[in-house]
């Protein structure tokens, strides 16, 4: 009998610990506290300006009020469910990632997001800013300001003989944008380019203030600078009068009537000092492409990104630049060791659908006014 009891008193006992058990562990459950995207480190008041500005490559003013304003409406959620992530914390992590090109997973361990959160959040904030290609990266058509690019123009082609080309508009060539990855499918092999590494070859026509004038960011790698120019808009716009004036471009590409190259074996001084003007007037677009992935490394470091992103992120980091010089954000001083900035100057060759005879006329025409 006092067995049973006691076995009984046992088993009351521990039924009774149990109850008390569950209970606490219903209290814990309770009162457990959620992570909520707000409770990550704000990075406006985290960072001072010169710190902030180094992380996210523009000004606390600038996002807060000329970046900001464009992507806010695109990525504002209309019923405010689920907790979203305010968008100006969205467009900083984009920024942050074309400023660092780190890994995703990274990029969320510092705003205490997953790795999947911040994927769409840079292909959203991505796509919203590369709408904006064509308005923020387009020719200008005011008379007005044709003749001032001109002047300076000229301007950058001045030597000791303060002597400069004359109607030039823009500066043209191409750069490469390395891809991290070849995962295309069966057209992998055509995104290699000469030097042996993936890329997409980007066109770029820019301004005497290393404006971006013209982009065309989706060719492959392994595609020649004439052919990319022979299929872009800005060409079939030249051929049609619909722009006046000249480009001037390197060996890369055929000399047309619209389209001054330099002598590729100058026979005499007259040519020797064209060459010499034509590659000063040139080289703004080479110096725009080493500010651009000075200030977006994630365009020289490379891209891990899908295809359509990485053009996407091209076309975004370019608005961006216009949109500095806009706003006059300039880039604290800081040394990029890892910066890449190539020379793609290719040698000319000959293509039947070019007809480039026409082009020559003009050039000698060109260095007739200039040295006589």
């Amino acid at each position: 009998m006092e067995f049973n009891i006691l076995g009984q008193f046992d088993i009351n006992l521990f039924e009774a610990s149990s109850d008390s058990s569950s209970d606490e562990e219903d209290d814990i459950h309770i009162i457990r506290e959620k992570r909520y995207v707000r409770d990550a480190i704000d990075p406006f008041t985290a960072y001072r300006e010169h710190e902030f500005h180094i992380r996210y490559r523009f000004s606390k003013e600038c996002v807060m009020y000329g970046l900001l304003p464009l992507v806010k409406d695109g990525l504002t959620k209309p019923d405010m469910r689920g907790l979203p992530i305010e968008p100006v914390i969205q467009l900083l992590i984009c920024l942050r990632f074309y400023a660092t090109s780190s890994f995703q997973k990274v990029n969320g361990d510092l705003m205490e997001l997953p790795q999947p959160t911040i994927s769409r959040i840079i292909f959203r904030v991505t796509a919203i800013l590369a709408s904006y290609l064509n308005t923020y990266v387009k020719f200008i058509t005011n008379p007005a300001a044709i003749q001032e690019n001109r002047r300076l123009f000229k301007e950058l082609g001045y030597g000791h003989g303060a002597i400069g080309l004359p109607c030039i508009d823009a500066a043209i060539d191409c750069t490469h944008i390395r891809l991290l990855h070849n995962n295309f499918g069966g057209v992998g092999e055509i995104y290699r380019n000469r030097k042996g590494y993936f890329s997409l070859n980007v066109q770029a026509i820019v301004g005497p203030r290393m404006e971006f004038l013209d982009l065309v960011p989706e060719w492959p790698g392994s595609q020649h600078d004439s052919r990319i120019l022979q299929n872009s808009r800005v060409f079939i716009r030249y051929q049609q009068r619909e722009l006046t004036g000249m480009m001037v471009g390197d060996s890369g590409y055929p000399s047309l009537t619209f389209l001054l190259t330099p002598f590729r074996n100058p026979q005499n001084e007259e040519e020797q000092r064209y060459n010499e003007i034509q590659s000063r007037t040139r080289m703004v677009v080479e110096r725009t492409f080493g500010v651009w992935k000075r200030r977006f490394p994630c365009l020289s470091r490379g891209l891990s990104l899908k295809l359509v992103t990485c053009t996407g992120v091209v076309s975004a980091c370019a608005v961006l630049h216009n949109l500095s010089l806009y706003y006059k954000d300039v880039l604290p001083e800081e040394p990029e060791p890892n910066a890449i900035i190539e020379n793609n100057e290719e040698l000319y060759y000959n293509e039947p659908h070019w007809q480039p005879g026409d082009g020559y006329i003009i050039r000698q025409n060109v260095v007739r006014e200039l040295f006589h």
